[in-house]
C-alpha cells in the first residue's frame, strides 16, 4: 500500500475529516472550479486539506501583476476554469445616498437606509494574461450589483443585487462559453454572493456584509418567486464575506473584509474562512494580513481580499496559488499570490 504523505495525514488529523459521501468535483486537467477530486472516505478536496494547514504564519509571495486592458470597474467576484478567467463589477453611475433618520441593524431589520442610486453590472471574461475576451451586462433595473460568483462545473452562477442592504437580488445562470444568461430566482434582499451545492443541489447565499446566510432548495423554487429561501444569522463576525467558492463536499470557502477602528487610525481587516454547508459553521479561518501595493500607493490600505479572489492547490502539493483582484479607483490588476503552509515551507 502506497504510504500517504505526511501533510495529508496532518490534514486530516486537524480537519477531523468525517465519511460522509463524496461529490464528483473534476481532476487536475478539467475545470479549475473545483479541478481536485476529494480524497476517498473523506469530504475534504486538496484545496480544503491545504487550507487546514494555513495559519497567520502561513508565507505568501507575489508571483505577479498583471494589468488589465479594459476598465474593470468596482470589481467584486471571481472564477478561474482551467486558464480563463471571469470576474463580475459594478460600475456607479450615481452614487447611493444615506438616509440619516433611518438607521439599521443590517441583521433582523429589513429597513432601507439609502437610496438606490443607478449604475450598470458586467461580467467580464478575460486570459490569465489580463486580456478581456468577453462581457456582458448584467443590469437589472435598480438591480446592478453583481456580488461574489461560483460555478457548478457546468454554470456560472451570479447574484445581482440593489447596491444597498436589506432591498432584493436576481439570481442568474450564466453559460461561461457564451456569457447568455438565465434567471433564476428573485430575493428580498441584498444576496452579494452564492454557491451552488454540488452534493445536494442547493443554492447557498450571503447577504450584505454577509450577517446572513441564505439557502434556496432549487427543487422547491422552479418558479422563481422572491422569498422562497431560508437563513440564518452568520456566527462568525470577523470579516465580511465578498466572495465565496464552493470546495470539497458542501463546504464553502469565503474571503473577505473588516473595517475596524483603532487609537493609531482605521484599519482593514482581511482574510479567508471555510465553512461547513451542512451546518453554516466555521471550519477554518485565517488571517491575510496583505495589501494592494503591498501597503504603498493610494490604494496601501485596501485589503488583498477585500472583494473577487480565487484559491486553488499548486502542482507541487504543498503550496496554493491565489488571484486577487481589488480596486479603489475604477481599474483593478489580477495580484497572483503563492501561500506555503508553515509546515511545508
Amino acid at each position: 500500500m502506497k504510504k500517504l504523505p505526511m501533510w495529508i495525514v496532518l490534514a486530516s488529523l486537524i480537519g477531523g475529516l468525517s465519511s460522509a459521501a463524496l461529490a464528483q468535483d473534476g481532476d487536475r486537467s478539467g475545470h479549475a472550479a473545483n479541478a481536485h477530486a476529494a480524497k476517498p472516505g473523506a469530504r475534504d478536496n486538496e484545496t480544503t486539506q491545504l487550507f487546514r494547514l494555513m495559519g497567520k504564519n502561513t508565507i505568501w509571495k507575489q508571483v505577479a501583476s498583471v494589468p488589465t486592458n479594459w476598465q474593470t470597474f468596482h470589481t467584486q467576484g471571481m472564477v478561474k476554469i482551467d486558464r480563463t478567467l471571469y470576474v463580475t463589477a459594478v460600475e456607479i453611475i450615481q452614487p447611493t445616498q444615506r438616509n440619516t433618520a433611518v438607521t439599521t441593524d443590517a441583521l433582523y431589520d429589513f429597513s432601507i437606509d439609502r437610496s438606490a442610486g443607478t449604475g450598470r453590472g458586467w461580467l467580464f471574461q478575460f486570459t490569465l494574461e489580463g486580456q478581456l475576451l468577453a462581457k456582458t451586462e448584467l443590469t437589472d433595473g435598480v438591480r446592478y450589483h453583481p456580488g461574489g460568483i461560483d460555478y457548478d462545473g457546468t454554470n456560472l452562477w451570479v447574484p445581482v443585487a440593489e447596491y444597498r442592504p436589506n432591498s432584493s437580488a436576481t439570481i442568474y445562470r450564466v453559460d461561461p462559453r457564451t456569457l447568455v444568461a438565465e434567471r433564476v430566482l428573485g430575493e428580498n434582499d441584498h444576496i452579494g454572493g452564492v454557491v451552488f451545492n454540488r452534493a445536494t443541489g442547493k443554492l447557498h447565499g450571503v447577504s450584505w456584509g454577509s450577517r446572513r446566510l441564505y439557502t434556496w432548495d432549487l427543487s422547491k423554487n422552479q418558479q422563481g418567486k422572491a422569498g422562497a429561501s431560508t437563513w440564518v444569522p452568520n456566527p462568525q463576525f470577523s470579516i465580511d464575506y465578498q466572495d465565496c467558492h464552493y470546495q470539497g463536499v458542501q463546504y464553502m470557502l469565503c474571503g473577505g473584509v473588516g473595517g475596524y477602528s483603532s487609537p493609531l487610525g482605521n484599519i482593514a481587516f482581511g482574510g479567508l474562512d471555510l465553512l461547513d454547508l451542512r451546518s453554516n459553521r466555521l471550519e477554518h479561518q485565517i488571517p491575510v494580513n496583505l495589501f494592494i501595493d503591498e501597503g504603498s500607493g493610494p490604494k496601501a490600505t485596501l485589503a488583498l481580499t477585500h472583494n473577487a479572489f480565487w484559491l486553488e492547490p499548486n502542482a507541487d502539493g504543498k503550496s496554493m496559488r491565489g488571484y486577487f483582484m481589488a480596486e479603489s479607483d475604477n481599474q483593478a490588476e489580477l495580484l497572483i499570490y503563492d501561500a506555503i503552509p508553515w509546515v511545508n515551507r
